[in-house]
């Protein structure tokens, strides 16, 4: 298999309740940046292909995908974007959120992307991220989302498994940035920051 190319790629993270699937949605929806979270590609699978049967096999049962199954994933939904001209790496940032969860699937996909930047929305008030969490979950109905034992059951999944991806990626790659802003602000930052590098101009030249 030919080696894939290494997309230049911008990741989004924070605890939950920080805003990463809103920043990477508004970031999505600006020319040259294309917004892909892990529950994007879970959502868009085609059930029918091995991939897919594999996915049923451990989501039926409630168990989590194993890191090199859901990379796989990953790798074919990006194939598909990139073959429909939905994402154009030549031109585009790929915009992660929720991918790669933890310091395994990262070391997976560092054949795959060129991590430019990590932007950690930090926001060291749990209570405040807990609060738009249920204000969150009760406005999707998801009211077991809601819970304080499964809210603190998350913060504590972040805390072991993702956020050692800073570290992982340390260094000035990882911009941190106040999540507890209004998240005009927070994308004004996140901006900010993509605009001063040597990628961005590059890929401002091409005009295409």
């Amino acid at each position: 298999m030919a080696h894939s190319p290494h997309y230049r790629t911008l990741l989004i993270l924070g605890a939950p309740g920080s805003g990463k699937g809103t920043q990477g949605k508004v970031l999505g929806s600006i020319p040259r940046f294309h917004h892909l979270a892990c529950g994007d590609v879970f959502r868009s699978l085609d059930t029918r292909t091995v991939l897919g049967q594999k996915f049923v096999e451990y989501s039926s049962r409630g168990e989590l995908v194993p890191d090199d199954l859901t990379v796989q994933l990953w790798r074919a939904n990006i194939a598909q974007r990139v073959d429909g001209h939905v994402f154009k790496p030549e031109i585009d940032f790929l915009v992660l959120d929720g991918i790669p969860r933890n310091v395994e699937q990262a070391k997976l996909m560092e054949r795959d992307i060129e991590v430019l930047k990590v932007f950690h929305l930090s926001c060291p008030d749990r209570t405040e991220l807990a609060r738009r969490l249920r204000k969150r979950a009760l406005k999707d109905n998801r009211f077991d989302d809601a819970n304080e034992s499964v809210i603190q059951q998350r913060f504590a999944t972040y805390e072991a498994e993702t956020k050692p991806i800073l570290d992982y990626y340390k260094g000035d790659r990882v911009v941190d940035i106040d999540a507890s802003q209004p998240p005009a602000k927070v994308l004004y930052d996140i901006l900010g920051s993509v605009m001063k590098l040597d990628a961005w101009r590059d890929i401002e030249k091409m005009k295409a």
